[in-house]
């Protein structure tokens, strides 16, 4: 047994351990048998991704099990807390006490914890929503404005993520009928031999001057030098530390991509490059627009003298508590920020990654307009 296989049989014994001695027996015993479960299904979203249907039926069980083990965890800390918390204030004032308060919270933690899964569900699954943001471009020139670029990012086409839900994101994309598409990275989870049918929609993305695309940190653990054809294959530009200088009715923008953050670490000669991607550009380009998938390329991106950077990565946390830890590790969480001269918009995702659950952090497809300041 792995060390995580064992951490992972730790964390279900606590949570069995602070909540079944607190439960009427009927309730001890169905959740014994949900952990001793969870403890089988969990690893088993990141084993099987084969294609088959039983694969899929196994990945979705176990990415379930995983989004549900998630919550229950965190609550059963929580309520380890509050416990704490009214105990030591039963202690300084007798008639504050919470008579029952070990049995109610141990009732109410699986159902919550439940609920978060049901909800997280529903919210994963439903197609992802456009959300329109305005970027204010200092010096726009006038041709350029109201320019619109539609951001996909994170789709993770994988074991729960396939060919429909990548036909509905494609049908909303079209719909906005904007300038450039931008894909932003993390588009698939597995091999193209084991996908390339359920990302074969990507292949009816149409705008005005295309879509382009750079590489995420899972398209690295997925096989970038086939997926980089099999995208261009399918008529995506992709943008590998290079750009392009796209001209809308007299006025040029420039599109640039780098690869992923952590490429180097997969192919030395991918290290991400935001100056490089400029080399051989014009002078006096009013307008450049940098595709990079995590945030944290946004101060080489400011130093390179881009305007705007379109990035995705970090799911806005994907559900709750993450959420709300994302920001120790990446400089933007979500939403539009300014950093110096350069504008940074971070994408929630437009899928989801492991766990089909999205609490706190919605998926969308996002149209930015590029707008004067």
């Amino acid at each position: 047994m792995t060390r995580l296989n064992l951490l992972l049989v730790a964390l279900h014994a606590y949570i069995g351990w602070r909540l079944a001695p607190a439960l009427p027996w009927p309730a001890a015993l169905a959740l014994m048998a949900w952990l001793v479960a969870s403890v089988v299904l969990v690893p088993q979203g990141f084993t099987h991704r084969r294609s088959g249907a039983e694969a899929a039926r196994i990945a979705w069980a176990g990415l379930l099990a995983m989004g549900s083990f998630s919550s229950l965890l965190v609550l059963t800390v929580v309520r380890d807390i509050v416990l704490a918390g009214a105990d030591a204030l039963a202690r300084l004032a007798p008639a504050l006490a919470w008579p029952g308060a070990a049995e109610a919270t141990a009732i109410g933690v699986p159902l919550l914890a439940l609920a978060f899964t049901l909800v997280g569900l529903y919210n994963a699954r439903r197609r992802a929503r456009v959300r329109d943001v305005d970027v204010p471009i200092d010096g726009l020139p006038e041709a350029l404005r109201g320019f619109t670029i539609a951001q996909v990012t994170d789709l993770h086409v994988g074991p729960t993520i396939r060919k429909p839900y990548v036909d509905a994101v494609v049908d909303a994309v079209n719909a906005l009928e904007a300038d450039v598409i931008a894909l932003t990275g993390d588009l698939v989870d597995g091999a193209v031999g084991e996908l390339a049918a359920h990302t074969a929609p990507l292949q009816r993305l149409t705008a005005r001057h295309g879509a382009f695309a750079v590489t995420g940190n899972h398209e690295y653990y997925s096989g970038v030098t086939a997926w980089v054809g099999e995208l261009r294959r399918l008529g995506v530009n992709v943008l590998m530390n290079e750009h392009v200088v796209i001209d809308h009715d007299g006025a040029p923008l420039l599109l640039a991509g780098v690869t992923d953050f952590s490429a180097h670490h997969f192919h030395a000669s991918h290290r991400s490059d935001p100056h490089g991607a400029l080399a051989g550009a014009p002078d006096g380009m009013h307008v450049r627009v940098l595709l990079a998938h995590q945030p944290a390329r946004a101060p080489a991106a400011r130093a390179a003298g881009f305007h705007l950077q379109l990035s995705g990565h970090t799911h806005g946390g994907q559900f709750f508590p993450w959420n709300h830890f994302v920001r120790f590790w990446q400089p933007f969480t979500a939403g539009l920020h300014r950093l110096g001269d350069l504008w940074v918009y971070v994408s929630r995702g437009t899928g989801y990654w492991g766990p089909p659950k999205r609490l706190g952090a919605p998926s969308e497809i996002t149209r930015l307009r590029l707008v004067p300041a």
